[in-house]
């Protein structure tokens, strides 16, 4: 499985909370990017009266947008073949009814690509950007941030977690 058990798994999460029209990006638990569920319970602790989502960058290789709501969660899941290396990949397919795929080479997401659509991004301009493939995930978070409206709040945290 390659990076499973304890070890920390490199990468960040992030919380980010749109509440009175404001953006606000929280670290999240470390755990998160080995543990789909404890990802998704971290985030629906965060009270606020506006969205929620999570931002996983797993890596430097795929990256989660995973967003709770009263009925459940919604999930998207940059690179489907990760979930052939990644506990927490692996985890997103199975709460999504996906089989992972055969072929690692081929990169196609699985989940709701319309996950923040009512925040200013359609599916459409989501899937443009998990089409670059040559971006590391911490970017494509960065265009999902930009096309969002809280790139700088991103870039402001990142910069104090990155040291």
């Amino acid at each position: 499985m390659g990076m499973s058990g304890e070890e920390p798994v490199p990468g960040f999460g992030v919380a980010v909370i749109r509440e009175d029209g404001k953006w606000r990006c929280d670290q999240m638990d470390n755990i998160a990017l080995r543990e789909l569920d404890a990802a998704i319970t971290e985030l629906r602790k965060t009270r606020s009266t506006g969205a929620v989502f999570g931002l996983l960058a797993v890596d430097d290789e795929f990256f989660v947008v995973l967003r709770p709501s009263p009925g459940g969660v919604a999930l998207l899941l940059s690179d489907a073949a990760a979930a052939l290396d990644y506990d927490i990949a692996a985890d997103a397919l199975d709460l999504l009814r996906v089989d992972p795929p055969e072929d690692e080479d081929e990169v196609w997401p699985e989940g709701s690509l319309d996950i923040l659509a009512d925040l200013g991004l359609p599916a459409p301009e989501l899937q443009v950007i998990i089409d670059e493939v040559d971006l590391y995930p911490d970017e494509q978070l960065q265009m999902i941030a930009q096309r969002c409206g809280f790139a700088a709040e991103l870039t402001k945290h990142l910069d104090t977690i990155l040291q």
